[in-house]
């Protein structure tokens, strides 16, 4: 009795402190998380923004060889390279997150400094002034226009469909859901949110509706839309947007915009940073501000 008495002591202390539980299959501690090992060129180190520009070479089954903008979690990386270095690096991809994990210089492979081409916002409007009135096709074939939501809020961002990065378009798409969720509690009947495609050539409207869909979209409150090429080009000199065709996919920056009721330009968000409790935030300012001066 006393040996069984000590083994059960014993399986009671190993229990308490390895935790014991019922079998089954294993959780998942962490998001799933895939590495590629990548070469390029840094073409801009960008410390305001945590991020590398790099041109770099195909990433197989990934990502054509582009020149794209690298999320950078450890600001120390930084410090490691300049513009024109020739660089091998580890590029982490989760379902919602990517960012460069390490990054070294390739010895003795360096190619001369050429400034990378950057928007250079003569035509962006600033904050204060009214948006031009544009046109475009929603993901039901219809023609809308900017027009059609004078009165409400806007906020309008930027995607392509095919975007392969979880923290650039499908990270403003799932922030636009959230927000989707705090304006339909907060500010029902208030604002719109608009989703502009600068692929037009893939992302016709039965592509938008199955993408819209696939985030919940309420087509009363988050429309999707595209437009010819003109379209789209004069839209995105508004706020800054650039994107160009390379390889096969778009190398792009980030903007979203907040448009008030009598649409003028509220403020617009550079990169992917952005939360949306800052939108609802400002939503909130307008509204009262609007109320108070009637």
């Amino acid at each position: 009795m006393a040996k069984l008495i000590h083994r059960l002591f014993l399986l009671a202390a190993i229990c308490a402190t390895a935790g014991c539980r019922r079998s089954g299959p294993p959780r998942e501690l962490a998001s799933r998380q895939t590495v590629y090992e990548v070469r390029g060129v840094v073409r801009e180190v960008n410390p305001p923004e945590n991020s590398l520009t790099i041109e770099h070479e195909n990433i197989p089954g990934f990502m054509p060889a582009m020149t794209m903008s690298f999320a950078v979690k450890d600001p120390a990386l930084l410090k490691e390279v300049a513009a024109g270095d020739r660089v091998k690096f580890q590029l982490a991809v989760t379902e919602t997150d990517s960012w460069i994990a390490s990054i070294a210089k390739i010895p003795g492979l360096t190619q001369p400094f050429t400034a990378f081409a950057k928007p250079s916002g003569a035509s962006a409007l600033e904050p204060g002034q009214v948006v031009p009135n544009f046109t475009l096709t929603d993901q039901n074939g219809r023609t809308i226009q900017l027009l059609d939501y004078r009165g409400n809020v806007v906020v309008a961002t930027f995607i392509f469909t095919r975007c392969p990065l979880p923290n650039y378009c499908p990270l403003m798409s799932r922030n636009f859901s959230a927000l989707q969720t705090e304006v339909q509690h907060q500010f029902p009947g208030k604002v719109h949110l608009l989703s502009i495609s600068f692929d037009p050539a893939h992302d016709t409207p039965v592509v938008l509706k199955e993408y819209a869909e696939s985030f919940g979209a309420d087509p009363k409150i988050w429309t999707f839309a595209t437009g010819t090429p003109a379209q789209i080009k004069s839209i995105a000199a508004l706020f800054g947007l650039t994107y160009e065709m390379q390889g096969g996919s778009i190398t792009h920056n980030l903007r979203t915009a907040l448009i008030d009721p009598s649409g003028r330009l509220e403020h617009v968000w550079k990169g992917n940073s952005w939360q949306p409790a800052e939108v609802t935030s400002m939503i909130q300012r307008i509204l009262l501000t609007r109320t108070g001066n009637r």
